[in-house]
């Protein structure tokens, strides 16, 4: 399905929201180079801090700022004039000055109304207006809002001259067709940008990214690996294939180097990739299965979603419990060892009692034992 053919903005908040994760600390130099590489991927938008955290958190923005990366820069703020104030002199073009839009939120935790939040907007959007920010004004528990509710903040954003609005599934309960639902209408009565911003808690922030993205939304937040609080966010490589593959979309952000940030951000983060996290994983691109394997060497096309060069990856053929004798003779043939189905019956025995015993995949090194082993006994069994 590929109809719409847009341009759409990826804002990654790695740098705010991944670093907003649980036990996570970036240094400055973790911080400058997830910030380099996330603009040479083609990034168009980073989110790179709150100001109001303290001069420390506000000299690294600066630092970031003062690389003069080919990307906009963000900072994220409440909508309060002290934390506006804290924004002032970074070199950054944007601030998100984020406020509640759920009544769970106005009433019990910041303990007033509705239209304390409307009037809130009002003052602080042309405060921010005239210290000469671009301002996005940052729907917090917008999935919990009110409808009716969320197209007056849009209106009083507008109209005290924002330039974006970004909905926020703050505790991740949303789901796609409700999302899509939500964006829509949204769409319907403001002229703002709109950006989606998606948390992963029952495990749908890409989906209810993409939703968003095909429900007119411009921008899209996205952190590297998925990091961010609780479950974290929508992932950057999985939104970015998502929006391409699936539906057409350009995004100006090319995959191709991705591992390495992958890895940048996984060990600055301390939170390991699963083997089986979606196109970074280790496994993710392996075949075992023998009719698997064997229709892929016929074509990988037969088996063969996403192409894993996108992400800078390459598959991989694993000889295991589930394998078949074509993927023994294809891997032997990579070894320069040409087998006949009959060898490949029989090493395909060995590996299998192999996997069994040592809950691993045979290396290079065990294959080429099990051939010579092989061999030697059957050269035994001809004297």
């Amino acid at each position: 399905m590929k109809t719409p053919n847009r341009t759409i903005i990826i804002d990654d908040t790695t740098l705010r929201d991944g670093e907003q994760s649980a036990g996570v600390a970036f240094s400055l130099e973790e911080k400058l180079a997830i910030a380099t590489q996330l603009a040479a991927l083609g990034v168009p938008e980073l989110e790179i801090g709150i100001p109001a955290m303290g001069a420390i958190e506000r000299e690294e923005i600066k630092a970031i700022a003062s690389l003069a990366l080919p990307a906009k820069l963000l900072v994220w703020s409440r909508m309060r004039a002290d934390d506006l104030q804290a924004c002032i002199g970074l070199q950054v073009q944007l601030v998100d000055l984020s406020i509640s839009a759920s009544d769970q939120h106005i009433q019990h935790k910041l303990k007033q109304s509705r239209t304390w939040v409307l009037q809130t907007i009002a003052t602080q959007v042309r405060a921010a207006t005239d210290l000469g920010f671009e301002v996005c004004v940052g729907m917090e528990d917008a999935s919990r809002a009110d409808s009716d509710f969320i197209k007056h903040i849009a209106e009083a954003a507008q109209h005290a001259g924002a330039s974006r609005i970004r909905f926020a599934d703050t505790v991740g309960i949303m789901e796609p067709f409700g999302v899509f639902a939500a964006i829509q209408q949204l769409r319907k009565v403001t002229d703002l940008a709109i950006e989606m911003h998606a948390h992963d808690d029952l495990g749908l922030a890409t989906a209810n990214t993409l939703a968003a993205a095909l429900a007119g939304a411009t921008h899209v937040n996205t952190t590297v690996n998925g990091l961010g609080e609780r479950a974290g966010n929508a992932a950057l490589e999985e939104v970015v294939v998502g929006l391409q593959q699936l539906y057409g979309f350009t995004t100006g952000v090319e995959l191709a180097q991705f591992p390495s940030l992958s890895t940048l951000v996984a060990n600055a983060s301390g939170d390991a990739i699963g083997t089986r996290k979606s196109l970074i994983g280790s496994s993710v691109f392996s075949h075992e299965a023998g009719i698997h394997v064997d229709g892929f060497l016929k074509n990988p096309h037969n088996y063969q979603g996403v192409d894993p060069a996108i992400v800078g990856r390459s598959h991989q053929l694993v000889l295991g419990k589930h394998s078949g004798t074509q993927g023994v003779i294809h891997a032997y043939q990579q070894l320069g060892i040409t087998l006949n189905r009959q060898q490949a019956q029989g090493l395909l025995l060995k590996i299998k009692q192999f996997v069994v015993e040592r809950k691993q995949t045979p290396s290079t090194a065990d294959l080429k034992v099990f051939y010579q082993t092989k061999e030697n006994n059957c050269h035994e069994r001809r004297i």
